[in-house]
This record gives C-alpha cells, sequence and structure tokens, in this order.
C-alpha cells in the first residue's frame, strides 16, 4: 500500500537569519501561498551552549533573559520575514533550544509539517561546501519532504565572507 498525498497544509521554514536562509524564505513563502488555507511556520533553533552561556552571562544583570530574547527574535522576524508574507496567508514563528537538525526534525514533526524549506548553507562557521551539515541531517532524517535552497550562483560568497 502506498501513501496518498494529501494537501499541504504546513510549511515549516526554518532559519538561522543567515543570508541564504534569508533568500530561501521566498520559497517558502511562494508554496505556502499556493495552497489555500496552508499555514507557514518559521523555526529558529538556537543552539543550548549558545542558550546557557548568554543566560549564565546575563543573568546578574537581567532576570528576564528568555522574554528579551524572545522580544529581540520577535522583532528581527517583524522586520525582516513578516512584511514579506502576504496578506491571507497564516504565518507564525516558533523558537527552540537544543540541536539543531534535531529540533527541526522534532518539531516537524510535533506541528504535523507537509514540507520543511531551509537554506543549504547557513552561519556555522565550518560550512560544508557542497552541502550543509544541518540541512544534510534534516534531509537525511525528516519523513516529511525537505526543500533545500542554494543561494543564488553570484550571491554564493567567497570563502571567509558572510
Amino acid at each position: 500500500m502506498t501513501a496518498e498525498y494529501t494537501q499541504m497544509k504546513r510549511v515549516l521554514f526554518c532559519t538561522d537569519f543567515s543570508a541564504n536562509a534569508h533568500y530561501a524564505f521566498d520559497f517558502a513563502v511562494d508554496a505556502a501561498a499556493k495552497r489555500d488555507g496552508c499555514e507557514l511556520i518559521l523555526l529558529h533553533v538556537i543552539p543550548e551552549p549558545d542558550a546557557q552561556f548568554w543566560k549564565t552571562y546575563i543573568y546578574e544583570l537581567d532576570t528576564d533573559v528568555d522574554k528579551n530574547a524572545r522580544e529581540a527574535l520577535d522583532a528581527k522576524i517583524a522586520g525582516e520575514y513578516r512584511p514579506r508574507v502576504p496578506a491571507g496567508v497564516p504565518f507564525r514563528a516558533e523558537f527552540r533550544i537544543g540541536k539543531d537538525y534535531a529540533k527541526i526534525i522534532d518539531v516537524a514533526r510535533e506541528l504535523e509539517a507537509d514540507l520543511i524549506v531551509l537554506g543549504r548553507q547557513g552561519r556555522g562557521a565550518l560550512q560544508s561546501i557542497f552541502f550543509g551539515t544541518v540541512a544534510e541531517k534534516v534531509v537525511k532524517r525528516s519523513t516529511c519532504p525537505v526543500l533545500v535552497i542554494p543561494l543564488p550562483r553570484n550571491d554564493h560568497a567567497s570563502p571567509g565572507a558572510e
């Protein structure tokens, strides 16, 4: 017995706020906008060591670190992403703390995503030349289709540039 394709209801867009993710967002918007009632969900995963470091580092200065971090991310999304979503396309943002590819897979399952969209190369210091390690791991582990978007040929940064 084979599974049947059903109407796409949720597109999960994963961002690390890199140039590649910014470019890939247009593909996620297009996929959601072409399907009536399809929800576009933006996911940003904060790596656990980074989150714990910053919480410890600024704890004495401000006890509302999580609230302030969420407000900063919300402002970034409101400025960079929300204006690019057409009226009528349901849109929301989700944040998780943990291992990037694992959280992407977990959230895709939890939210029953029909498609995952992400950039091929993110902000990682040691980027894979041919295929970003996060994208590769998501493709290998996902149970739903994954659309991996490279930067356009003329936008590929030279080594060391972002």
